[in-house]
């Protein structure tokens, strides 16, 4: 299942920033939240790569981030806010990719993306 090669760097900074001392699905959604929350530059643009059923985006969009969707809202999924057609909602941090965004934003950004395309789960 996994659909990226497996990146020790990346792996040993998850397991060490992200998910440290993390024992189930809640403790790694939090630990992932506020690994996000402290590391993404908001506001930065992203595109839409993937669409989601759960999205009204569509691959190609152009959105601001404005931030972390309310923790209570990604016990399973990282959502971030969006800005797109006058109204700010949620999306799943999965199908967007920063652009121009600084280095740290985009380093845990890939870390995201890549934890998820390796098919781990937080619920």
């Amino acid at each position: 299942m996994d659909s990226v090669e497996r990146d020790e760097q990346r792996e040993d900074r998850i397991t060490m920033e992200a998910v440290v001392d993390c024992y189930g699905p809640e403790e790694q959604a939090i630990g992932w939240y506020y690994y996000l929350a402290d590391r993404l530059a908001f506001p930065f643009t992203a595109h839409c790569v993937e669409e989601r059923a759960a999205s009204p985006l569509r691959e190609g969009d152009e959105v601001e981030v404005a931030g972390m969707a309310p923790e209570d809202d990604c016990p399973c999924e990282m959502l971030v806010m969006v800005a797109w057609s006058g109204r700010s909602f949620g999306v799943p941090l999965a199908q967007l990719e920063a652009v121009g965004a600084d280095a740290g934003t985009d380093e845990a950004l890939g870390d995201w993306h890549y934890w998820v395309r390796r098919g781990y789960r937080l619920c």
